[in-house]
């Protein structure tokens, strides 16, 4: 009776072994399907916008996020004046602006 006690206790250990690498391996998975579907196109979205804003122009026809769309009329450092109407300005972050419409 012993020795199936000690022989059931060594296969139990065995297995212990093997879980605990499962459960590291899980968490490397979850931690890569994490990456890959919200953090790498998350930043991939940022530089995009960061682009955007770094080459924008008197002139270009944009979309703020407040869905104005208008003509850039200056830019500064972080402010941009946009012609919303005829003589209608609005002046507005450059950061404001989703996309640059191409006419």
């Amino acid at each position: 009776m012993a020795t199936d006690v000690f022989a059931m206790a060594g296969n139990a250990a065995t297995q212990g072994q093997g879980g605990q690498y499962q459960g590291i391996i899980m968490l490397v998975a979850m931690f890569a399907i994490f990456y890959f579907l919200l953090i790498r196109p998350q930043q991939k979205r940022a530089k995009q916008q960061k682009e955007l804003v770094g080459g924008l122009k008197s002139g270009d026809n944009v979309v703020t996020a407040g869905g104005l769309h208008g003509k850039i009329v200056s830019v500064e450092e972080t402010t941009m004046t946009v012609e919303v109407a005829t003589g209608v300005k609005v002046k507005m972050n450059r950061t404001s602006v989703i996309e640059v419409k191409q006419l």
